[in-house]
């Protein structure tokens, strides 16, 4: 059991470290924002990963299986969604522009707002689907038991918890906010495009 503790700790690990629309969508809102902000998103992408490794304890390999067209619906919709993201994202960044003219000010954000913008991110994370559809599911056999499953539910949740508050108190450091305040309009630019590209890439590969 103990083993099985561990592989999916590392695995888990490596998932959340390879960059995607979570951590793009944590630092960026850290490093714009505050602390504060970024921590309701990181509680959100939190909650979608529960809700994941929930599903995916049940057994979301066999629903997607299954139910083929269901998939499709869900990476369409995750396609979607990350694709507004990414359009509000270059708005603002153009808007920086005009703004910088006459006040730098950080742009402030309410906290149920970033806690949901954080869990409908990770729901509509393509890693997610396919890493809680697939990867993760091959350790979640039959003979995993309710007790490790409950047990790997718990680690699963820490770990993302931990792993995106480091990023986010990295982030919101005053000398990465102060280089943020520097180049917002380029930042949030390059944060929208990859946004849109996560959207586009989604759609288009279902």
């Amino acid at each position: 059991m103990l083993m099985l503790f561990m592989t999916v700790a590392l695995v888990h690990l490596v998932a959340l470290m390879s960059p995607g629309p979570d951590f793009f969508f944590v630092s960026q809102t850290a490093v714009s924002r505050s602390r504060k902000e970024a921590m309701m998103g990181v509680l959100g992408i939190t909650g979608g990963v529960m809700i994941w490794s929930g599903v995916a304890l049940l057994g979301l390999h066999l629903i997607i299986e299954k139910m083929a067209w269901l998939h499709n619906i869900i990476m369409v919709g995750g396609g979607l969604y990350l694709c507004w993201m990414g359009y509000q994202m270059l708005r603002s960044a153009l808007k920086k522009e005009q703004v910088a003219q006459h006040s730098p000010e950080v742009e402030l954000a309410h906290g149920g707002r970033s806690f949901l913008k954080g869990l409908l991110t990770n729901l509509a994370n393509p890693k997610a689907i396919i890493y809680f559809g697939s990867v993760f599911s091959l350790f979640v056999g039959d003979n995993v038991g309710s007790a490790e499953r409950w047990g790997l539910f718990v680690l699963i949740a820490l770990e993302t918890l931990a792993w995106f508050t480091l990023v986010a108190s990295l982030f919101a450091l005053p000398k990465m906010r102060r280089g943020y305040q520097r180049l917002a309009k380029w930042i949030d630019g390059m944060a929208g495009a990859l946004f849109a590209g996560f959207g586009i890439h989604l759609i288009i590969s279902r």
